[in-house]
């Protein structure tokens, strides 16, 4: 009788404790989620992206996204030269937003703005370019890929497929992630390599300079272009002159895609800037709200991943919808 009294007083203890229990941590859920709530933040989304580019859409249809979940107001801006980037950079800085998501393809040009804006309190997050300096900045977190890593990738399937030469199609001179992809083909292809400079976005310009290039040395058996947009131009520039060069790229867009679908580029290297820039936003309003760092002091990687017509169909939907 008395371990029977004893065993109900043991359960009416345990169940008022796990009523307690439940009670502070529906308090603490609470309390957390009006937290939240309360709070209304800005943000910055600032990249080395030119005007009509579709891998920066993406990046920006992904912040975007992030802003909305999270109640965050987004600004978006660009400039393509080291000092545009470093204005709009400056400019938010003045503006004293809550945030800043920043590309580092000029990694120096940006180095004490960013400095100015970690001194002032403004949590900072490296994407897509400066996988080899936003450490040295004093930036707590960074979202992209190895370029150098992927660059290397693309050499070692070169050397599976037989190719002898490479050319390596630059758009802009000068961007570090842009010469990391061309120094990781040469590390590691076995043929030969060279780097074919062009003036931007023109596409015209970009299809001649690469149709004489082809037509000057008949040798070049495989075309890699560091941008989506550059790889059908590259498709058109190859039959005019006649060669059978083989085209890979950098980055997916819907033509592009469409493309390695029909056969006519081989395959590309995809980094999901659509996952680049929301992680972006996303990890900066986790550290506001939350105190959370991603990623253990390395980059969280968004890539490389290779797409060729064996696994186009799993990502074309996502691609033409501007998520991938």
């Amino acid at each position: 009788m008395r371990l029977l009294e004893t065993g109900r007083r043991y359960t009416k203890l345990l169940t008022a404790a796990l009523i307690l229990c439940l009670a502070a941590a529906g308090s603490i859920g609470v309390a957390f989620a009006a937290d939240l709530n309360s709070k209304h933040y800005k943000f910055a989304f600032i990249t080395h992206s030119g005007p009509s580019n579709t891998f920066w859409d993406q990046a920006r249809k992904g912040a975007e996204a992030a802003a909305e979940k999270d109640n965050v107001d987004l600004i978006y801006l660009h400039g393509d030269s080291p000092a545009k980037q470093a204005a709009k950079l400056k400019n938010v800085n003045t503006q004293h937003v809550d945030g800043i998501a920043l590309t580092l393809a000029f990694p120096e040009a940006m180095r004490p703005l960013v400095a100015q804006a970690l001194d002032a309190g403004i949590p900072v997050v490296g994407v897509n370019s400066g996988f080899d300096s936003w450490k040295s900045m004093n930036i707590p977190m960074y979202v992209g890929q190895d370029e150098t890593l992927a660059g290397q990738a693309i050499g070692k399937r070169l050397n599976k497929e037989g190719a002898k030469k490479a050319l390596c199609v630059n758009h802009q001179q000068g961007a570090v992630q842009l010469a990391a992809r061309c120094k990781g083909i040469a590390d590691t292809f076995k043929g030969e390599t060279e780097t074919l400079y062009l003036n931007g976005f023109d596409m015209s310009q970009a299809r001649a300079r690469i149709m004489a290039k082809l037509m000057q040395d008949p040798k070049i058996d495989a075309i890699v272009t560091l941008g989506a947009q550059f790889a059908p131009v590259a498709v058109d520039a190859a039959k005019r002159a006649g060669s059978d060069a083989k085209i890979v790229t950098f980055d997916l867009n819907p033509r592009t895609a469409q493309l390695i679908k029909d056969g006519k580029i081989a395959w590309a290297v995809d980094q999901q800037p659509w996952l680049q820039g929301y992680e972006a936003i996303d990890l900066l309003w986790l550290n506001l709200t939350n105190g959370d760092t991603l990623g253990g002091g390395k980059a969280v990687l968004t890539g490389p991943a290779f797409v060729t017509q064996d696994n186009i169909d799993q990502i074309i939907k996502y691609v033409k919808r501007g998520t991938r």
